[in-house]
């Protein structure tokens, strides 16, 4: 992915990610901030909004760009903290890497949310990678392991989750959340809305 693309303006951001931003509010969680590009521009709309990336790096560079509330932290060891949104763009869902570890964060996510709070992210069915017919094993298709490679220098291998919209309905409804489909792009690309069960009127 080019680096130009964590460094983008409201002008170039697309319309999914525009209209996630639109549905934040109160205070807001931006995980897996990378450059703060989201939280900047929450930020400048007067919303309380607190970056939160596991890179000392990517914290440091949000700082830079003026994020004011940027910290370096796994989402998973967050406690006696609650916001009203939990924001993750650019497949930023992705951090769970398994379906076993979406289940995990699910869980995790409700006790970081106000009443009445909500999780806002996106993702993609990535079936088209095998030509609408994904491999039938014991793995699911949206599990994916990737690798950084940058100026030479390389990462682990890592896993990173692409769910589709029907089994990540199924998933959210037997932890006890309720997903709106908020906006659909024409690249199979979803943003979606969760609120658990508990906060739903």
């Amino acid at each position: 992915m080019p680096v130009d693309v964590y460094f983008r303006d409201e002008a170039e951001m697309p319309d999914l990610e525009l209209i996630a931003l639109e549905k934040c509010k109160g205070s807001v969680l931006d995980i897996g901030a990378g450059a703060g590009s989201h939280a900047l521009m929450l930020q400048d709309k007067g919303i309380d909004v607190t970056a939160l990336d596991i890179s000392p790096l990517a914290v440091a560079i949000m700082q830079q760009r003026g994020v004011k509330q940027a910290f370096a932290r796994d989402i998973f060891e967050l406690s006696h903290q609650q916001y009203d949104t939990l924001l993750l763009l650019m497949n930023g869902i992705g951090l769970c890497g398994t379906l076993d570890g979406l289940r995990r964060f699910l869980r995790h996510a409700k006790t970081l949310l106000k009443s009445s709070g909500c999780l806002l992210f996106d993702s993609s069915d990535v079936a088209y990678l095998y030509d609408g017919q994904p491999p039938q094993n014991d793995d699911y298709y949206g599990e994916i392991s990737y690798q950084y490679v940058y100026k030479g220098k390389k990462t682990d291998w890592f896993k990173w989750l692409y769910v589709d919209n029907e089994t990540l309905k199924r998933i959210a409804l037997e932890e006890e959340w309720i997903s709106e489909v908020l906006y659909t792009d024409d690249m199979d690309q979803y943003l979606v809305k969760l609120t658990p069960v508990s906060y739903k009127e």
